[in-house]
């Protein structure tokens, strides 16, 4: 039931034009009334503790990886493909960037459901629904009488100075903004994709950011899952000094795990969250359901989760910092982990959290450095190790995609034996450019500098 107030009626008028399920608007007035009486989500230091032991991946058992095989039959595989990767240039969903040997990451990612059996699932926004059902009508087999996809829902962006829906004439889609990945949840259920899984017999889910190339269904995972009869189940890895701000595992005092997002934390515990030393473990998305135990957990609480919430401080336009400054209300699909009693985290190799954010990451990925294999696999090439790379591409002339494709017009160079390239300035490379050990390059000329095919690239080099 909606919580009627005064000041909630304008957004359930909104919502309600705008055809959003019931269950959706009365989820969005369970956060708005905890923003309205002044809760803001902060999970201060003093009430959690680190967690230090959990169980490690890549110690299974073959008898875990059995368990997984015979369980690979009930499971469906669930992708978050709501992105548009503007940030990298992007009109279209981030999935469709070609990627790899020609193939984009839902190429990819289709194929690898096709080999292992498995339904595949996307939740996308009203953004990429109709660019990403279109590239799957290339896999006739993929899914077997279950939809593609379901839709995440959008809600109203909130004044911070009266807490009302914010007007934005010029532009009304700025009006409106995702509710975060949390909203899975809700719209498996809205959707009716829940309770068609249980039907058809799936009691297992994988689910994982689409931008990310690490995350395949990992039999011996699964079967620790399985093996455990585990709820809900988070992969995480070790934190590093570039994982600081991102979200980390930690428990509460009675030992139950949670997820701290960096807006959940107070100001004053910023230096603790970033310390990787004491929170050792950051949270790779990639999470395992049990669908019954969802479902059961769902329905004896009025389909609603009950995950904390995130306050987001934006403005309206996020291009236009004088725009009037709003509140967006999230949830982290994560965050769940505090909400099943036994839920559990495993510690897993990096490997399996390898996210295409930016185009310093795309450049790495089609290179030589990574290997598509015969199942679709991405993996480092050799003994290359992920964590060990690193690229730095100048922002002025690499952000969006297209600068990167200009600028390299044949394909990533050789980065096989590179263990680190730094471009300060505008470079355009030629065939068969291969980088070896550390490599920087730094323009400080008016003009593109072209580096020859063929070129072996070592050490400094420095044009001005």
């Amino acid at each position: 039931m909606t919580i009627m107030t005064s000041t909630f009626s304008p957004f359930l008028t909104r919502m309600k034009a705008e055809g959003l399920p019931q269950i959706f608007i009365d989820t969005f007035a369970y956060y708005y009334e905890q923003l309205r009486t002044g809760q803001t989500g902060y999970i201060p230091e003093e009430d959690i503790e680190p967690v230090k032991q959990i169980p490690d991946a890549e110690q299974f058992s073959q008898r875990l990886e059995t368990i997984g095989k015979y369980a690979l039959a009930k499971t469906a595989v669930i992708k978050l493909n709501g992105g548009l990767g503007t940030s990298m240039g992007l009109e279209k969903a981030k999935s469709l960037l070609p990627v790899k040997d020609g193939h984009s990451f839902l190429d990819i990612i289709a194929r690898q459901a096709q080999l292992a059996n498995v339904p595949l699932l996307l939740m996308n926004s009203f953004s990429t629904e109709a660019d990403s059902l279109a590239l799957l009508e290339k896999y006739p087999n993929l899914n077997h009488a279950l939809p593609h996809s379901f839709l995440q829902h959008k809600e109203p962006k909130i004044r911070q100075d009266n807490l009302q829906p914010v007007d934005w004439p010029e532009n009304p889609e700025l009006e409106w903004c995702p509710p975060g990945h949390g909203d899975i949840y809700t719209a498996l259920i809205t959707s009716e994709i829940l309770p068609a899984l249980l039907e058809k017999g799936y009691e297992y889910a994988f689910v994982s950011n689409a931008d990310n190339l690490g995350a395949v269904v990992d039999l011996s995972i699964l079967g620790y899952f399985v093996d455990n009869e585990i709820p809900f189940m988070m992969e995480v890895a070790d934190r590093t000094e570039m994982d600081k701000k991102g979200g980390h595992l930690a428990q509460r005092h009675d030992g139950q795990l949670i997820l701290r997002e960096s807006a959940q934390c107070p100001p004053n515990d910023t230096a603790a969250f970033q310390n990787t030393q004491r929170h050792q473990y950051f949270n790779t998305n990639n999470l395992w359901f049990h669908l019954p135990t969802l479902y059961r957990q769902m329905e004896a609480h009025d389909f609603r989760l009950g995950l904390p919430m995130i306050r987001n401080s934006k403005t309206v336009d996020p291009r236009d910092p004088d725009s009037t400054p709003v509140y967006q209300l999230e949830t982290a699909m994560g965050s769940a982990i505090a909400v099943f009693k036994g839920a559990q985290a495993i510690r897993v190799p990096r490997s399996r959290f390898a996210p295409v954010k930016t185009s310093d990451d795309l450049l790495a990925v089609r290179s030589d450095a990574y290997t598509l294999t015969e199942d679709f696999r991405i993996v480092p090439s050799g003994h290359r190790q992920m964590r060990h790379f690193n690229i730095k591409l100048d922002g002025r002339f690499y952000k969006y995609v297209s600068d990167l494709d200009a600028r390299f017009p044949h394909g990533a160079p050789s980065l096989v034996q590179n263990k680190s390239l730094v471009v300060e300035g505008d470079f355009c490379f030629g065939q068969d450019v291969v980088c070896q050990g550390d490599v920087w390059l730094r323009n400080e000329t008016d003009s593109q500098v072209h580096i020859p095919d063929g070129t072996v690239l070592s050490g400094k080099h420095h044009y001005s």
